[in-house]
């Protein structure tokens, strides 16, 4: 009898430690699939940041090839994107720029989230064009070294 009675005993003991296993394993793997999606999150939206730092980037250098005096005279401050980035949308805003004082020029991308509307700006200072040429070459004299 005392042998039936430690088997049966060994049983129940064995059978506790697979559910206190299967517990402890399910919690592990839930937390980790929690950091995974957190993880996924953060990429996506450190991706979403590039592409509109990149946007505003280039909203800014198309200003400074024109000029933001011609610019905002030849072209539109508000709008959609270019294709691949339609489902962001852009404004610019000038203001300053009288008597060869520098313009205040803010660029801003905003765009739809399941969240609500997002945006980004930036806002610099550009000086007014001098001259007549629409389009002077603006290369420097020598090249300029970055280290």
């Amino acid at each position: 009898m005392v042998s039936r009675r430690s088997s049966s005993s060994r049983r129940g003991v064995i059978l506790i430690d697979a559910i206190v296993g299967s517990v402890l394993l399910a919690i592990a793997l839930s937390v980790v699939l929690g950091l995974a999606a957190r993880a996924l999150r953060s990429q996506a939206q450190g991706d979403r940041l590039t592409e509109v730092a990149m946007l505003l980037d280039e909203q800014l250098n198309l200003i400074l090839m024109r000029g933001p005096d011609n610019y905002r005279r030849r072209f539109e401050t508000r709008g959609t994107c270019e294709e691949p980035f339609e489902a962001y949308r852009f404004e610019l805003e000038f203001s300053g720029g009288t008597g060869g004082d520098p313009y205040e020029v803010t660029a801003t991308v905003l765009w739809d989230t399941p969240t609500g509307e997002r945006s980004a700006s930036i806002q610099t200072s550009m000086a007014p064009r001098l001259g007549d040429e629409p389009d002077p070459i603006r290369t420097p004299i020598e090249p300029v070294s970055r280290y």
